[in-house]
């Protein structure tokens, strides 16, 4: 599996929003370098997790589907 990539500004985002969410949740600060460096924890660690999920969701959503056009076959 390739790593995963984000633009810099969707990593931003994400480095900004773990900087909100330890200072609203545990009343720290942490910088930049902290947060980037949580970010890539996630993303090497967990992200994979959570895209092989979205993967065998969609694989049975689109088996669903497929299964439907089936109902759709004349009948003679």
């Amino acid at each position: 599996m390739h790593a995963f990539t984000l633009t810099k500004e969707t990593k931003d985002q994400m480095i900004v929003a773990i900087q909100d969410y330890y200072l609203r949740e545990k009343q720290e600060e942490i910088g930049n370098i902290e947060a980037g460096f949580l970010l890539d924890f996630f993303m090497e660690k967990l992200a994979p997790t959570f895209y092989n999920q979205g993967i065998r969701d969609a694989h049975q959503f689109v088996s669903e589907k497929v299964e439907d056009l089936f109902e759709l076959e004349k009948m003679d």
